[in-house]
């Protein structure tokens, strides 16, 4: 509970700091509204083009479309301390000052800077399971509803996650990877399609190694009361989300691992 309160406490210091210029803050969200539109034109363009893609519809790809980014909307104000760990942390030696802390460094970090602009991808997001709803008559009941919030949760979990092994990777290259993009934002390309389209051998890597299916196919599934055209029984988008907690779980663990051998970078 004292690292809740303390997250709370960091996070309201780093909104309060945004509001403090509501023009920028209101004009950034904006701007993350109208750059992320951009991609949910290119997939209105793909169906326009060539109608339904292999029997999924535009309203269905809709819903995949606006949970992942909702999930990673949440992840990433959430993780932006890890995304920027080695360029305002370790290369400055400010990470000491959270080490003499004491409290977890993964919290200080989760609050550090809570982009209030992500809301603007959030809010796309909502606006194109709208649009999938309204294709598609969706009938959100109370079971649907706990799949969908159970999803985004895991959701959340899994990208934040993926941030937490980039800022991991910082404490060798003492720098972020931009080829960590590859899973957070690739991995928001890739699962914003059903995973039957894709190759065999590039499903196997979204189930199992970086388990986006778990999150945003199968549970998408259940919502839409579709049959997996691979197989898979009705009940996997139930229980599937829990890999995206197994894989905070393990990324935390990796993350620990890279702060014990953690040598200081002085000032």
């Amino acid at each position: 509970m004292g690292s809740l309160r303390l997250f709370m406490r960091l996070a309201g210091a780093s909104i309060s700091g945004q509001a403090r210029y509501p023009a920028s803050a209101i004009m950034l969200t904006f701007g993350q509204f109208l750059v992320t539109g951009i991609e949910v034109v290119a997939v209105w363009a793909l169906f326009h083009r060539f109608g339904d893609v292999q029997g999924w519809r535009i309203g269905e790809v809709a819903l995949f479309y606006g949970m992942v980014n909702c999930m990673f909307a949440l992840a990433d104000m959430l993780g932006r301390g890890f995304d920027v760990l080695g360029t305002e942390f370790l290369r400055t030696g400010a990470l000491d000052r959270l080490l003499l802390r004491p409290r977890s460094v993964a919290v200080q970090l989760m609050g550090h800077d809570v982009r209030i602009s992500r809301l603007g991808r959030f809010l796309q997001g909502l606006a194109v399971i709208g649009f999938a709803t309204a294709q598609m008559g969706i009938a959100w009941t109370p079971a649907h509803i706990a799949v969908a919030l159970f999803a985004l949760a895991g959701g959340i979990a899994l990208f934040l996650g993926i941030l937490v092994l980039q800022g991991t990777l910082s404490f060798w290259t003492v720098q972020s990877l931009e080829v960590a993009n590859v899973l957070t934002y690739g991995g928001v390309e890739a699962a914003q399609y059903p995973l039957a389209i894709y190759a065999r051998w590039f499903r196997s890597v979204l189930t199992f190694a970086v388990p986006l299916a778990a999150v945003a196919y199968y549970p998408m599934l259940t919502i839409l009361g579709k049959a997996d055209p691979l197989g898979a029984p009705d009940w996997v988008g139930i229980v599937s989300p829990l890999a995206g907690f197994a894989f905070l779980a393990v990324s935390l663990w990796v993350w620990r691992f890279g702060l014990r051998h953690y040598a200081s970078t002085g000032s």
